[in-house]
């Protein structure tokens, strides 16, 4: 028996590209109608095109900037109209400004904790009134083996990916009571066009820590996105899901 959905209309923050990218894929691929949001409002068009033709669901792209909390509602309010209804939400869009903590301009700090905490946030707050109504909803929040590790010159990015866990888990409390799941993946070390531009040195490194042996690829992430939307996560909230090939564990 296939994977079972009692969900179908799913909106997908930075998803031009990368993990995003894969997530609205994976969905498309399954049956939903997904909104393809991203700040690069032509990347979104085009990914949201391809998975159109490749799978034949309804996918829109839309420019969104989740920093921009007004943005942020009417893309929202937007994405409904075009799906009939948004009942998935996956908050996926981020940003990495590194640099050690003592260095960390207040502008580094700003933007990273604005896409990604404060996005979420405004994310969350704009899909409310959607995922209350009848029927269940599905919220997946992507967060980082960082948030719990830590890592050097990424205080903001880390910062910002712990807060998104506490933040999922009171969304999950105070969406239950209309059968709403909140959920989290940390994913690891992902090979995306960001974990490219690291040396080549630190990357081999970094891979031969992990125990799996390989770096994770953005379908990792997407096929646990489908679980946590499926029915058979209906009866899992406020979970944490660690996907980095055994690099915490």
């Amino acid at each position: 028996m296939g994977r079972t959905y009692s969900v179908s209309r799913a909106v997908v923050t930075g998803a031009a590209r990368g993990i995003g990218a894969a997530i609205a894929g994976r969905l498309a691929s399954d049956g939903f109608s997904v909104a393809v949001l991203d700040i690069d409002g032509d990347g979104a068009t085009e990914r949201a095109s391809q998975l159109a033709v490749e799978t034949g669901a309804r996918v829109v792209g839309i420019a969104c900037d989740v920093s921009d909390r007004a943005d942020v509602a009417r893309t929202f309010d937007e994405a409904a109209e075009a799906l009939g209804g948004i009942d998935t939400v996956i908050t996926n869009a981020g940003i990495a400004r590194d640099a050690f903590l003592h260095k960390t301009t207040d502008e580094q700090w700003d933007q990273v904790i604005g896409v990604q905490l404060t996005g979420t946030f405004a994310c969350l707050r704009a899909a409310a009134p959607h995922l209350r109504g009848d029927g269940p909803g599905r919220v997946v929040c992507i967060s980082s083996i960082s948030a719990a590790m830590g890592n050097m010159g990424q205080a903001n990015y880390t910062a910002a990916k712990g807060g998104i866990v506490s933040l999922a888990k009171t969304a999950a409390r105070e969406f239950a009571r209309a059968g709403t799941t909140v959920n989290v993946i940390r994913p690891g070390f992902v090979d995306t066009d960001m974990t490219r531009g690291m040396p080549e040195d630190a990357r081999e490194g970094l891979i031969k820590s992990i125990p799996l042996g390989r770096a994770g690829v953005p379908d990792d992430i997407g096929g646990v996105v489908a679980f946590l939307c499926s029915d058979d996560a209906a009866y899992m909230t406020g979970a944490v899901l660690d996907v980095n090939g055994g690099a915490y564990m």
